[in-house]
């Protein structure tokens, strides 16, 4: 029997169905091994030893492998053809060689593009052993990553509480997006003119020019820079004669993309389908791992992770004859395309990624398949077909339009157009544009000479506008472009940062959260070299020649370590006010807003205070220097869509107490708070629901937030008050401890007794029913039987089938879970069984002791009142509210 290990099921039962039973194909379901997630798992002074640590879940699947090699006649070792197939190939071995199993069995490595029978038979014909090479690289990429994540998060955590880690790739990407946010709010619009004439021919057709020169000067984008130049150019067209001066047509032709790369396909995703890179990976590797086309499975693209943009001469050959059967002859260029790749070696770039079949077109697939698989499968294969089609032919047209003015001066105006002769690749498809400007239309039929009616002038007036934010599209073409990571991580790097709350994505596009934008800042003030794009680059392509065998991994390691520990060492004794002076200087402009104030720093309460970062328990804040005599706190500064209030806005009087109710910011948002603190006291407060605006924010409303929370009525059984208010995860109402949600902010103020009465038994019914609720129904097991559903549970979306729940991952939409996913969660969780509660010897010996304590405790308090009321008045102090212990922090 021959053993072949591959990644996962889904591909193993694929490649089951084309190979002979002399064969049997495992899933190692991914890497085996990982470092873990502990200091000393990479040794710096012992040459960069690695200890790999085996989870439990991959330790049975490698039970599994290791009983199915011991009777092996051989053991073929046939993951995915990239650097991270390499090394679960190596991960298998190493540990198949550590249990001394493979002495007399001989060991292939097999490697294709896709999951087909013929490329499967063909690969097998044809194997290799592991590429050194191309784990080094892999070593040395992951060696890097933990010594930067290990070595520089907890600095951040010491230096930078509220900030979660740092990576080596992950960091310079946020500083992407946190520059390009920092350039938004520097940006100083500018204001320009243009002046647009609509034109009219002996044929009643229209044109519209724009104004390209005055008085025989040529005029630049801000030579009409005010209302008054646009206005004195406007009046002298106004009355002028306008002649068609000169007509100039140019044949130009656009040539279509090259076929999809991972960074390409993840972009054009992004732009046409909406799909965010982790669900375009997920999406394709499913396609590429195999589809059940009604009773045959099959790969449908390529491998998906590929810098290569050439295919193969037979695939160019069927594409080339597909396009002339469908379009005909005249779309198929005289010679096939050839497409230069961008990758840096030969060892990672693959061919393109291209449909398997191309007789396999959508259409005919289109009922197999789940609609966000059939959009990217269309995607490819008119791609793919469109890459080796003819050019567009477009006939640009320019008409120079001379005016006689009526103020005596000559001007001239311009008209462009442009028209598709011939559509070419267009026909098939065309490739998306990010931040695209509209294109010119056709002009009508005009010649040298000829009269033209003025209709209209208009003066426009325009500002110019910064860049625009970075969406997932465009920074993945910029990491690109500068080299930063590589196209098979981007997917990956993106949902850290969204899952460290670094970023979040607003109408698709990125937008830097105050925490991020001090670990970056922090980064470029203390460790500037490392988030350096050109280092970062350069580091990759060190990465590069290991995979092609050209330098040696460990030292690439010991040149980063010698000087990356030497930064690290260096701020070890920086005390956390020299990191704020620098935080304060690098982000003043988004800290401090100039509002026009004569000091952007000045306290707005105490009017004597400096305002300056805060670093609290929470992350940080804006608090005043003169602490504690002034109390002032705010959340770092927003600006762009969602610009900050006036802090400390006054709404008028509360007519029973006469004190001040005012609008102000702290650490948890905006709120409503009533008088001043005086004599010690904490005024009253209001937390502002979130989705309200504060400015739209009147005294009525804010009195109504005060009045909060409200005794609803009483409860029945129970005989006790039932309140409504608003809490931390929104409106409520609550009786005895028991909470149940209200469905809008607004209901707190209109509930009655019944609705609350009924929302807290339906509560309490859910609670015992652990609140799971039933999402979707997939429908029968397609191989044991039985229901499968999506469930909503206390702990979040799952899958159950009969007696087994799997959880189901978080950046994957529970209500478009296809069965093929619920089918390999659930099987992954019947391998894995249930998890098993184990406390932990420490816990449980520091628990002990601590009940040990609090009992000596209990029996001296009894033994002396008076220490008894010390304790008491002792705990009440340390203590403080949520508030008051993040302004202490300060």
């Amino acid at each position: 029997m021959n053993i072949v290990i591959v990644e996962s099921p889904a591909k193993a039962k694929t490649i089951n169905k084309y190979l002979g039973s002399e064969y049997l194909v495992l899933a190692s379901y991914g890497h085996v091994r990982d470092l873990p997630s502990k200091n000393g798992s990479v040794l710096p002074d012992n040459d960069f030893e690695m200890h790999w640590d085996v989870d439990p879940k991959s330790a049975k699947r490698l039970n599994e492998i290791a009983q199915a090699v011991k009777g092996a006649d051989k053991l073929i070792l046939a993951t995915d053809p990239d650097r991270e197939g390499e090394a679960i190939s190596w991960h298998v071995l190493q540990v198949l060689e550590r249990k001394k199993l493979l002495s007399k069995i001989p060991v292939e490595r097999v490697v294709f593009n896709a999951v087909t029978k013929d490329a499967i038979r063909d690969a097998m014909q044809n194997p290799r052993g592991i590429d050194e090479p191309l784990v080094n690289a892999y070593l040395a990429r992951r060696a890097l990553d933990y010594l930067v994540g290990f070595t520089l998060s907890p600095v951040l955590w010491r230096k930078l509480p509220g900030a979660r880690s740092a990576g080596r790739v992950q960091s310079v990407a946020l500083r992407l997006v946190c520059e390009r946010e920092l350039e938004i709010e520097k940006f100083v619009p500018q204001e320009y003119w243009s002046i647009i004439t609509t034109l009219a021919t002996t044929q009643k057709e229209t044109v519209d020019a724009r104004l390209v020169s005055a008085d025989g000067q040529k005029l630049g984008k801000f030579d009409v820079p005010d209302a008054d130049t646009a206005g004195a150019l406007k009046t002298a067209l106004e009355g002028g004669r306008y002649t068609v001066g000169k007509v100039e047509s140019k044949a130009q032709k656009r040539n279509p993309a090259a076929p999809f790369t991972t960074s390409t396909l993840q972009q054009e995703a992004s732009r046409k389908l909406g799909f965010s890179p982790r669900q375009t990976m997920q999406v394709a590797q499913r396609l590429y791992e195999g589809m059940d086309l009604g009773g045959t499975t099959e790969g449908l693209i390529t491998y998906m992770r590929t810098d290569g943009v050439q295919i193969v001469p037979e695939a160019v050959s069927s594409v080339r004859s597909l396009v002339s059967g469908l379009y005909g002859s005249r779309y198929v260029p005289p010679s096939p395309r050839q497409y230069s790749t961008k990758a840096k070696n030969a060892q990672e770039a693959h061919e393109a990624i291209r449909p398997t079949d191309f007789s396999k077109a959508p259409d005919k697939v289109a009922r197999y398949l789940q609609p966000e698989a059939l959009k990217l499968y269309k995607l490819i294969w008119q791609r793919t077909l469109a890459s080796q089609a003819a050019s567009a032919e477009i006939e640009r047209t320019t008409v120079d339009i001379d005016v006689a003015g009526s103020d005596g001066k000559p001007y001239r105006v311009r008209a462009t157009g442009s028209v598709i002769r011939f559509d070419g690749f267009l026909k098939i498809y065309e490739e998306g544009v990010d931040d695209a400007v509209g294109e010119d239309g056709s002009l009508p039929a005009l010649s040298q000479g000829e009269s033209l009616d003025p209709r209209a002038v208009e003066a426009k007036q325009h500002f110019t506008e910064p860049l625009p934010r970075y969406s997932e599209a465009t920074l993945i073409k910029k990491m690109e472009e500068l080299g930063i990571g590589r196209p098979s991580t981007y997917a990956a790097t993106l949902n850290v940062l969204r899952e460290r709350e670094y970023v979040r994505i607003d109408k698709k596009r990125l937008f830097p959260e105050d925490k991020g934008r001090l670990v970056t800042a922090f980064l470029e003030s203390f460790f500037q070299r490392y988030v350096e794009y050109d280092f970062t680059a350069d580091l990759e392509e060190k990465l590069d020649l290991i995979s092609a065998g050209s330098l040696a991994w460990k030292d690439v390691l010991r040149e980063f370590w010698r000087d990356f520990i030497g930064a690290v060492n260096e701020i070890g004794d920086l005390r956390i006010t020299q990191v704020l002076d620098a935080l304060n200087d690098l982000l003043g402009p988004h800290i401090f807003p100039d509002n026009g104030d004569s000091s952007p720093r000045a306290c707005p309460s105490c009017k004597e205070g400096q305002l300056s970062l805060k670093v609290g328990k929470f992350g940080a804040f804006v608090g005043c220097s003169n602490y504690p005599e002034c109390r002032y706190t705010r959340q770092l500064a927003e600006s762009g869509e969602k610009a900050a209030f006036a802090d400390g806005k006054v709404l008028g009087l509360d007519p029973e107490t006469e004190l001040e109710v005012s609008i102000r910011t702290g650490r948890f948002g905006p709120y409503i708070q009533l008088g001043d603190a005086e004599g010690g006291e904490k005024p009253k407060r209001a937390s502002i629901p979130k989705g309200t605006d504060p400015d739209a924010m009147d005294l009525q409303r804010a009195l109504l937030l005060l009045s909060l929370p409200r005794e609803v009525g009483v409860h029945p059984e129970s005989g006790k008050p039932i309140m409504a208010g608003y809490g931390r995860f929104g409106p409520y109402v609550q009786c005895d401890g028991k909470y149940a949600s209200l469905s809008t902010p607004e209901e707190v103020f209109e509930v009655g007794a019944n609705r609350a009465i009924a929302l807290l038994a339906e509560k309490a019914t859910k609670g015992a029913q652990r609140g799971a609720s039933v999402i979707k129904e997939l429908g029968e097991h397609p191989e044991g039987g039985g229901k499968i559903q999506v469930l909503n549970g206390r702990y979040g979306p799952y899958v159950r089938h009969e007696k087994i729940n799997a959880t189901i991952p978080r950046d994957r939409a529970p209500e478009d879970l296809t069965m093929d996913e619920a089918v390999a969660l659930i099987a992954a969780r019947a391998t894995t069984g249930p998890a098993k509660k184990k406390k932990p010897a420490k816990k449980a010996a520091a628990k002990k002791t601590a009940t040990k304590k609090t009992a000596a405790k209990k029996t001296t308090a009894k033994k002396n009142p008076a220490k008894r009321s010390s304790a008491k008045k002792s705990a009440r102090k340390s203590a403080p509210s949520e508030e008051a212990a993040d302004e202490a922090a300060s």
